[in-house]
């Protein structure tokens, strides 16, 4: 079973940007789904965006549609979240995601391996 581990969280002003990874080891990191969810304090987890496995395709939340783009490099086994144009509201932690289900899902419950988060702050 693949095991995840992100990175590149960290203290943005809003407008900025910034680039999560999420790198993968153990199991056939090309055949996951990927997605990232986050959790604001208080709030439950939300999904932010997926990345399929066959074709690609990708879908991301309302929230984040136009400013977010999640990648993957399959012979690196990581997938990406790239920032931009954060607001306060994107403040949480994000976790990374695999599904092992042949369509994509866009519910936590949808995922049996997570990472262990990293934290976003975006300031005013």
């Amino acid at each position: 079973q693949v095991q995840l581990v992100e990175s590149g969280g960290g203290l943005v002003q809003a407008g900025g940007s910034l680039r999560l990874s999420c790198a993968a080891s153990q199991g056939t990191f090309s055949a996951y789904n990927m997605a990232w969810f986050r959790q604001a304090p208080g709030k439950e987890r939300e999904f932010v965006a997926v990345i399929g496995w066959y074709a690609g395709d990708t879908y991301y939340s309302d929230s984040v549609k136009g400013r977010f783009t999640i990648s993957r490099d399959n012979a690196k086994n990581s997938v990406y979240l790239q920032m931009a144009s954060l607001k306060p509201e994107d403040t949480a932690v994000y976790y990374c995601a695999a599904s092992a289900f042949p369509v994509i899902v866009m519910k936590s419950e949808g995922y049996n391996t997570w990472g262990q988060g990293t934290q976003v702050t975006v300031s005013s």
